[in-house]
Order: C-alpha cells, then sequence, then structure tokens
C-alpha cells in the first residue's frame, strides 16, 4: 500500500511538470535531428582486401610448403610486417602524389586502417573519407603501391587483389537515427531529474495534503480565495 502511494506521489509529480517532461526531450532529439542531417559530414568507409604469396625457398617444395602448418603460422605473423609495410610513409607518399592528394603524409594516414584478418593470411585496407568516390579510389591505389613495395622488400612471389574497393553507397556515421533516439531517451532521463530536483527544492505549501504532511495533522476546515468588495 505504500508503494501504490509513493508511485502515486511520483506520478503526480510528473504530472504537475508535464511540460518540462514532455518538451525537453523534443527538444534534445529535435536539436540532435538538425545536426545530425544538416551539420555533420557523412563518413564513408570502403575497403581492398588482398593476400600475399610467400616466396618458398626451394621451387621443389613450394606445394609442400604451401599446406605446411609451419609456414601457415609464418604467414600469419608477417601480417604485421605487411600492414607496417602498407601503411609505411613511402607508400602513403606515392598514393599522394599519383592521386594528385592536396593531403599530407599525417592526414592521409588518419585515413587508412590496416586490419590482418584473423586466423587467415588476408589484409584488409580500409580507408575512411567525407567523399565516398575518393574513399575507395585511396584504398584501391593503396593496394598497388602496397603490392609494389612488399614484393621489393620482401622478395615475394606475388599480391593477389581478393577483393578491389567500391565507392559506397551508404555513410558509416553518423547514425542519424540512433542519435536522435540516444538524444531523446537522455533529455528525459534529464527532465525527469530536473523535475524532481524542482520539487525537491520547493518548500512552498499549496494543497491541503502539504499542510497535513508538514503539522502531522488533518485539516478540519478551508477558507476560500475571494476578494472583499470595493467600499465607495
Amino acid at each position: 500500500m505504500e508503494e501504490e502511494i509513493e508511485l502515486r506521489q511520483y506520478w503526480d509529480i510528473l504530472r504537475k511538470r508535464w511540460m518540462i517532461v514532455v518538451m525537453l526531450p523534443l527538444i534534445a532529439a529535435l536539436t540532435s535531428g538538425v545536426i545530425s542531417f544538416f551539420m555533420i559530414k557523412p563518413v564513408y568507409q570502403s575497403s581492398t582486401t588482398l593476400i600475399v604469396g610467400k616466396k618458398a625457398s626451394e621451387a621443389g617444395l613450394a606445394a609442400t610448403q604451401m599446406l605446411d602448418n609451419n609456414v601457415l603460422q609464418a604467414n600469419l605473423q608477417l601480417a604485421k610486417t605487411y600492414a607496417t609495410i602498407a601503411q609505411s610513409r613511402t607508400v602513403e607518399q606515392n598514393v599522394i602524389k599519383n592521386l594528385n592528394l592536396p593531403l599530407t603524409t599525417e592526414k592521409l594516414d588518419g585515413m587508412i586502417s590496416i586490419n590482418p584478418v584473423k586466423t587467415t593470411e588476408i589484409l584488409e585496407i580500409m580507408v575512411t573519407n567525407t567523399d565516398p568516390v575518393l574513399a575507395a579510389a585511396i584504398a584501391n591505389k593503396m593496394a598497388d603501391e602496397f603490392s609494389k613495395a612488399v614484393i621489393e622488400i620482401k622478395k615475394v612471389d606475388s599480391v593477389s587483389i581478393v577483393d578491389t574497393a567500391v565507392t559506397p553507397d551508404k555513410p558509416v556515421k553518423p547514425n542519424k537515427q540512433l542519435n536522435v533516439m540516444i538524444a531523446f531517451v537522455v533529455g528525459l532521463m534529464a527532465a525527469v531529474g530536473v523535475v524532481f530536483l524542482l520539487e525537491y527544492l520547493d518548500n512552498t505549501i499549496k494543497t491541503t495534503a502539504d499542510v497535513e504532511k508538514l503539522l502531522g495533522i488533518p485539516v478540519l476546515g478551508v477558507i476560500p480565495n475571494y476578494e472583499m468588495g470595493k467600499q465607495g
């Protein structure tokens, strides 16, 4: 019974200041929507995957080595080395030069992510950019320049492209709907907090229930509020 009374009191508090509970989440969601849809530039990702062929030490043992688990493990360990080569300053400078990009190597490096695919010999080159066409072009050129560099440096047989980068049609961020939903929920939580804070700070007496609660005695009567007529 006491729990019912407390819940009713909470509901009365929220209902008394329902404008705050309704308006604050809506304002937060609307603000987030405007920012997400009209102010934040969409960001796109494009990636290419490739596989590096390790050069056999002896031509006659090439087939055997390709099936040897030790060679496979060695190739997996080399993935980190390949990732470093792919994101090296030399490769990035060649990409900037060939695509005529108005970027520094540091700025280009921030757009690129090299990810060895777990338990495979595949390397993924992912590029993030606000221009989807440019993101795909950089990813493909990175793959080309990496192929030349790794063949020259590591003396591998070849580098095969598994998947070329394509122009993405949807951005990866911002997630507009999610941003609006999060803003609404956060706004609702903030509104409830503000309402209860205002109620806590409000120590004025407004109802007979407030009088009974304050004095601990029942209210026997209420004097109506009226204006005395003017005496002329």
